[in-house]
């Protein structure tokens, strides 16, 4: 017998395939981390990450011009300090004439039709690489992050890039009650209209390597498993995602992408406010290794795994891919 029920006659046709697509992705979806550097004159490649840059505040203008004739809406911006100024308290990091601010200001004064997302946390600032301040415990004589301490500094450092030009605050650190306290301190401050973008669900993952090196915040000793979340949850994910909206989160974020799709897919069904997704360097590098050795077809590859974040919830990408992408949507390859 012959089959009655045929959805392959859904997909003979391009012209209705494209129609009857479930999943599209569009450039406003799409956010571009970048790599600001303290100096001058700076356009250095990260050896682990082909293609990606830091950027000295200088030539960040160039760059960033760039992404908005690709029609890209957002950066996230990522500071690596000068190393003589890293010291255990982070301070680099909410300097009022630090490179992030310097960064966004330029940014909001040469490229103002950009939004300027700027990322929270302490790790690329601190002489230890931890994303908190470290204490030494009596007991062990070991580092352990203080976590009550550390929220005061990251509502600090929110509110220096507020005032330098930040259109979106992007707390990474995983911190207990730090969307709060960084939504109290703006709010004091008349920055009220400052939206939070949390990273939500931020893994303690083995794909951040490449991240690491590009910003130079390997921790010196230890790992970040005591605050960023195990891989094996899902469930906890979705609580860090309720603390967060409860505590004023505008945008919640799961960080990495691929390796999470069920728990951006879960994360979708519990909120009702936008949800992000973090392809991160090391699912950026895994991928660019692949299409080197001519293992993967770079576009259509780029294109799937694009595809598979969306279809499983998200609706913000930040992603290295995002100029490639860009430039493919231009020409009609979604």
């Amino acid at each position: 017998m012959k089959p009655y029920f045929r959805p392959r006659r859904l997909r003979e046709n391009p012209i209705l395939r494209r129609m009857v697509r479930e999943t599209r992705l569009s450039v406003d979806q799409l956010i571009y981390p970048i790599f600001v550097r303290e100096g001058k004159g700076i356009r250095e490649e990260i050896s682990s990450m082909p293609g990606q840059f830091r950027f000295s505040p200088d030539m960040l203008m160039e760059e960033l011009r760039s992404v908005q004739e690709l029609s890209i809406p957002a950066v996230i911006l990522f500071g690596i300090p000068a190393q003589e100024k890293k010291d255990p308290m982070g301070s680099a990091g909410y300097a009022r004439d630090g490179v992030v601010c310097q960064a966004l200001k330029l940014a909001k004064k040469n490229v103002p039709d950009v939004l300027l997302i700027a990322d929270v946390c302490l790790c690329e600032y601190t002489d230890h690489g931890h994303c908190g301040i470290v204490r030494e415990g009596p007991e062990t004589g070991q580092g352990t992050i203080q976590n009550d301490e550390t929220l005061e500094i990251l509502a600090q450092t929110a509110l220096v890039y507020a005032e330098a030009g930040a259109h979106v605050i992007a707390p990474s650190d995983m911190m207990d009650g730090r969307v709060g306290a960084i939504r109290e301190t703006l709010d004091e401050q008349q920055f009220e209209h400052v939206p939070i973008l949390s990273y939500a669900a931020k893994y303690a993952s083995a794909f951040y390597g490449p991240f690491r090196e590009a910003v130079e915040s390997a921790p010196k000793f230890g790992d970040r498993k005591s605050y960023q979340m195990d891989p094996a949850n899902s469930r906890e994910a979705l609580k860090e995602v309720e603390l967060d909206l409860d505590e004023g989160a505008d945008i919640v974020m799961v960080k990495p992408a691929l390796p999470y799709l069920d728990v951006i897919f879960q994360v979708r069904q519990l909120s009702t406010v936008p949800v992000a997704a973090y392809q991160v360097s090391g699912e950026y590098s895994s991928l660019c290794a692949a299409f080197a050795q001519n293992w993967l077809d770079r576009e259509a590859t780029l294109v799937e795994s694009l595809l598979a974040i969306r279809r499983a919830g998200a609706d913000l990408l930040v992603t290295y891919f995002a100029k490639e992408a860009a430039q493919l949507m231009k020409r009609g390859e979604f």
